[in-house]
């Protein structure tokens, strides 16, 4: 698409792993449905850009429901911003931009958001000053900016000297940043973006990197499921299967089931156990008997 970026709404920070094993910095941006608003060309406005809309509010303005009619939309976002283009572009208002048209994995960007505000702040917290001496009875002057001024020339102090005074909610760009995933409309980028939770931010396309790394994502139960041995595979060791049993030799002996398994009768004779047999064999014969009576008589 014609659209230099997308605009969304922070989610927060986390941390992710590449294929490599490398751990990286994760900053999480919601991007919800963004519509285009209004177009404005070089010949009718002097210079090309697009205008998108996101999110939905309640309460507009009668200046609003004016602007958001021309586009014919339904539903009134509730953030605007306006996006320099470098020609006329053929969207038309009131179409809604995709997200994976504009941005894809392996992107670099650059990212604008709104600092978080701190309040009102000294020069130390503020611009890292070093402070006064702690020692030789400075009591009171630790945290002090010290000289503001010359003496009689100029006798002025100079315009942007670095004073206390409000700290934060500046908009701040952090370029050369990557995305590295984008699912289900929450879109993953390596490195830190300004702002807190909730906070809109600007993303904008700079290039592309040519040696991404993509992130690791672990397989839920579903898809381990799904990922199973596919039919080919089980196919190829079936075959394997049978040609391995093709080759067992025809020799090979054939095992009878029950029902034609040869019984075998077992005679009186063999059901002696070894140890009467021993006795058998050792027992006197009968000549052997009638010599010893005979020995006896005389």
């Amino acid at each position: 698409m014609d659209v230099p970026g997308l605009i969304g709404i922070k989610i927060g920070q986390s941390q992710g792993f590449l294929e490599d094993g490398t751990r990286v910095p994760l900053s999480l941006v919601r991007l919800d449905k963004t519509v285009v608003t209004q177009i404005k060309t070089s010949e009718k406005n002097g210079y090309s850009s697009v205008q998108l809309g996101l999110g939905e509010k309640k309460k507009v303005t009668k200046s609003l429901q004016g602007h958001f009619k021309k586009a014919n939309l339904t539903t009134t976002p509730r953030y605007l911003k306006e996006l320099r283009l470098e020609k006329d572009t053929a969207l038309e208002a009131g179409s809604q931009v995709i997200s994976e048209e504009v941005l894809a994995p392996g992107d670099i960007v650059k990212v604008i958001g709104t600092s978080k505000g701190k309040g009102y702040a000294g020069v130390v917290k503020k611009y890292h000053f070093k402070g006064g001496p702690k020692t030789h009875g400075q009591s009171d002057r630790h945290r002090a900016p010290g000289s503001s001024g010359q003496s009689t020339t100029p006798g002025r102090v100079y315009k942007g000297k670095r004073m206390s005074g409000r700290m934060g909610s500046d908009t701040v760009t952090i370029k050369n940043l990557q995305v590295i995933d984008l699912e289900n409309g929450v879109l993953s980028i390596i490195g830190l973006i300004p702002g807190p939770r909730g906070s809109l931010v600007t993303v904008l396309k700079t290039g592309v990197n040519k040696k991404f790394k993509s992130i690791y994502k672990p397989q839920s139960a579903d898809e381990i499921a799904n990922n199973q041995v596919e039919p080919d595979v089980i196919a190829e060791t079936e075959s394997v299967v049978e040609e391995q049993n093709s080759e067992v030799p025809s020799e090979a002996v054939e095992v009878k089931p029950d029902s034609q398994i040869d019984l075998v009768e077992v005679s009186d004779e063999s059901s002696e156990t070894p140890v009467e047999e021993a006795k058998a064999e050792n027992a006197p014969s009968e000549t052997e008997e009638v010599k010893e009576d005979v020995e006896e008589t005389k």
